[in-house]
C-alpha cells in the first residue's frame, strides 16, 4: 500500500476543512453586526406597529361616537328621495299589458314566490329592490332554501333602477337580452 497517496489526499482535505472553518468564522462576524440592526429594526416596526394599532383604536371609537351623532340628527332631518311619477301607460305600450307600480315580478328572473320572500324581507318597491346590495339578495335567497340556489340577482337592482326611473323601453331591452334575468 502507498502510504503518500493516502495521506495527500487526508491533508489536503483537512487544510481545506480548516481554511473553511477560518473564512466560515470571519464572514459571520459582519452577520452578527447585521443582525443585530436587523433585530433593532424590528424592534422599530413592532413599536410602530403598537403605536399605529392604538391610533386606529381611537379614530374607529371617534367614529363611531360620531356615526352615532349624526344618526340621532339625522332622525331630525327628513329624507327625501326624489319621486318619479310612474307611468302607466307607457309601461303597458312597451310591455304590451298593464303594469302595476312597484311589481318586482317585471323585474327578469323575480316571479311571485321571490317577490313574495322580497316583501317579508320589508322590500315592497323598485326604489327599495334598486338600492338592495346584491349579497342581501343573495342572502335572502339563500335563506329561502335549495329551490332557490339557481337563481342569480346580480342584475336585478339594475333592473329595479331602470323600472323605478321610468325608462322602460331601455329595460325592455335589457330584458330581451337577458337568460333569467342573468347577463
Amino acid at each position: 500500500m502507498n502510504i503518500p497517496c493516502i495521506l495527500i489526499p487526508a491533508l489536503v482535505g483537512l487544510i481545506c476543512g480548516i481554511l473553511g472553518y477560518l473564512i466560515g468564522k470571519m464572514a459571520s462576524k459582519g452577520n452578527e453586526s447585521d443582525l443585530l440592526s436587523l433585530q433593532a429594526d424590528l424592534d422599530a416596526c413592532r413599536a410602530n406597529s403598537k403605536n399605529l394599532t392604538a391610533k386606529i383604536a381611537s379614530l374607529e371609537a371617534d367614529l363611531a361616537s360620531k356615526a352615532k351623532i349624526s344618526a340621532s340628527a339625522q332622525s331630525f332631518v327628513s329624507k327625501s328621495t326624489p319621486e318619479i311619477a310612474f307611468d302607466a301607460a307607457l309601461a303597458a305600450t312597451v310591455y304590451g299589458k298593464k303594469i302595476k307600480q312597484d311589481d318586482l315580478k317585471i323585474i327578469e328572473g323575480i316571479g311571485p314566490k321571490i317577490e313574495e320572500l322580497y316583501h317579508k324581507a320589508g322590500i315592497k318597491t323598485w326604489l327599495a329592490l334598486s338600492e338592495t346590495p346584491t349579497s342581501k339578495s343573495q342572502t335572502i335567497l339563500d335563506n329561502a332554501g335549495e329551490n332557490y340556489v339557481i337563481h342569480n340577482p346580480g342584475t336585478w337592482a339594475r333592473q329595479a333602477k331602470l323600472a323605478y326611473e321610468g325608462k322602460w323601453k331601455e329595460l325592455k331591452e335589457w330584458q330581451d337580452a337577458l337568460d333569467g334575468g342573468k347577463e
